[in-house]
């Protein structure tokens, strides 16, 4: 049997209310032989929705508090304060089942996957579950809408709820340290993990439980900040081909605003770094996936 190594469930929180106390209390009320801490980021939430765990006292529960770092960033702050082998990037409004950590892991225990989502459901509709997302021609997510029995490859991972090896974390710099706010972060980790050699697998027999909201989130954002992150995400990992091809989708933005704060960044000297460590090209993911773009 495969020891079981320390989980450092990680969880970014803005704004949550009611839902970061939910998860986790739905967290520690599931079942599991599995040895787990929970990273709480509360990224300068104002709701006062993180205050509960000022009296917790499970030693199980750290509360790490930012300035404003936005979803990556907030996230790589988690990372830096865990202690797990793996790293689990679960959304503040979630619920588990019994024993879904386990069953979750045991393709990274395996050596099967270095990366992996479970099915991710809709809590008002528990039957209505997205296994693993891809990418259509305009670069939009599409969820698959069928599972399989065993574990399989996908081209890109949801954020709701996305475990990782540390060692696959580290050596690929964790989330994009470089975007803003929120937006493609869950894909632009998915697309460098497999570019950098790593397997982004689904795991069909976990289900979690994900509160999809009707409304706008509960942060500021802008289109902007969603825009500047596709072209950086762009100008990292992509052809030049595909890069004016993102520039032409962008919208409720100006491009060439977006493109001057771009060129003053780090992008040049980060995209020679990959170019060096990367296995595979932006070509051999769109083949792989057969994904029309």
């Amino acid at each position: 049997m495969l020891e079981k190594p320390l989980v450092s469930i990680i969880m970014p929180v803005k704004n949550e209310g009611i839902h970061i106390k939910n998860t986790i209390e739905s967290a520690l009320n599931s079942k599991t032989n599995c040895p787990f801490e929970i990273i709480v980021v509360d990224d300068l939430s104002d709701d006062g929705c993180c205050s509960f765990l000022f009296q917790s006292k499970d030693s199980r529960i750290k509360l790490v508090r930012t300035s404003g770092l936005g979803a990556a960033n907030a996230r790589n702050a988690g990372a830096d304060a865990a202690n797990g082998e793996i790293f689990i990037f679960c959304d503040a409004h979630v619920f588990f089942e019994h024993y879904w950590l386990e069953k979750l892991i045991e393709p990274l225990l395996q050596g099967t996957a270095d990366a992996v989502n479970p099915g991710i459901g809709d809590s008002k509709r528990p039957a209505r579950v997205g296994y693993g997302i891809r990418w259509n021609k305009q670069l939009e997510i599409e969820w698959r809408k069928e599972g399989k029995n065993e574990p399989f490859p996908s081209p890109l991972l949801a954020g709701g709820c996305l475990a990782v090896t540390r060692a696959a974390f580290e050596d690929i710099d964790g989330f994009e340290r470089g975007f803003q706010v929120w937006g493609r972060e869950d894909e632009e980790i998915s697309l460098k993990l497999w570019l950098f050699g790593y397997r982004c697998y689904i795991v069909p027999a976990v289900k979690v439980l994900h509160v999809f909201r009707q409304s706008s989130p509960p942060f500021k954002l802008s289109w902007n900040h969603v825009n500047y992150n596709l072209l950086r995400m762009a100008h990292l990992h992509f052809s030049k081909e595909r890069i004016e091809k993102c520039r032409k989708l962008v919208k409720f933005s100006q491009e060439d605003k977006l493109m001057a704060v771009l060129e003053k960044s780090d992008i040049d000297l980060k995209r020679v770094l990959y170019e060096k460590k990367r296995k595979y090209d932006d070509d051999w993911y769109m083949e792989t996936f057969k994904i029309p773009f």
